[in-house]
């Protein structure tokens, strides 16, 4: 027998052998270092307990479960003077806690500057209040889920408008635009501004005496219940995903407040499950 040749060919099998042995490792470390799939929904710590009816439903069996979850769940309800200081404990300025953050500019201003002057803060209906002439009695116009501090003036330009992308930018609030029938608010409020009109459609659903509110895909809608446009703030809450003070905020309204949630601040992905 020729002792070469088979030197050689196992020189040749263990070449092989260890190449098949490098590449596996190498598939190992990848899959082991590898950024796994985003889930397509989120889990959170309330889906056992407050959202176990909601769970796995999807469209209006959804819509339908969550109002009743947040309806039912709302014990504590504010008058409109309340709302002042339960703003100053929920848009707290997370470094400085004699402070809030106003919406749309992000200035982190003193809780005790709140009033009608021009440079004060004041309590900014993100749902406009006249999009079902809802007012300001204890409901759909003290809800402290879309009441945010915002400056005077930058809140005075916002008026009623619906909210789309466009117009001309706001000089008090760089990153903000509007135009005669929308606003369109800076991309780190985008979300968040989305996520509250969603809130809105979904508690007030035509019951307890209040209006129907639901988002539509139109602007200039006036004092009808409807408030637009839709699908740019899908967009806009797809974009912009819940940060770390919307979801503060959430918790703070649920443990001291309203007693209720934002559901889309928890599950972002049920606004495409509904609209």
């Amino acid at each position: 027998m020729d002792k070469t040749h088979i030197s050689r060919r196992g020189r040749i099998m263990a070449i092989a052998a260890t190449t098949v042995m490098v590449a596996v490792a190498a598939q190992i470390t990848a899959s082991a270092t590898a950024t796994p799939a985003a889930p397509r929904g989120s889990v959170t710590a309330y889906d056992d307990t407050y959202y176990k009816d909601a769970i796995g439903k999807t469209g209006p069996e959804l819509k339908t479960a969550l109002h009743r979850i947040i309806s039912e769940t709302q014990t504590g309800k504010l008058t409109y003077s309340q709302v002042w200081d339960a703003l100053k404990d929920t848009d707290q300025d997370p470094a400085n806690s004699a402070n809030i953050i106003q919406l749309y500019t992000g200035k982190s201003q003193s809780k005790n500057s709140n009033g009608s002057n021009p440079d004060d803060w004041n309590r900014e209906h993100v749902w406009a209040k006249s999009h079902g002439d809802f007012g300001t009695a204890t409901g759909p116009g003290t809800d402290i889920h879309h009441l945010r501090p915002a400056d005077v003036s930058v809140n005075s330009t916002r008026g009623n408008k619906d909210f789309d992308n466009g117009g001309t930018e706001v000089g008090e609030a760089p990153g903000n635009y509007t135009d005669g029938d929308s606003f369109e608010p800076r991309d780190a409020d985008k979300g968040d501004v989305a996520r509250m009109i969603l809130y809105m459609a979904v508690r007030y659903d035509g019951d307890d005496g209040f209006p129907d509110l639901e988002p539509n895909d139109k602007v200039d809608n006036g004092s009808q219940p409807y408030l637009g446009r839709l699908s740019v703030l899908k967009e806009w809450s797809r974009q912009d995903p819940p940060s770390d003070f919307e979801k503060r905020r959430n918790q703070v309204i649920f443990d001291k407040y309203q007693h209720n949630r934002n559901p889309f601040i928890d599950h972002p992905e049920w606004v495409n499950e509904i609209w």
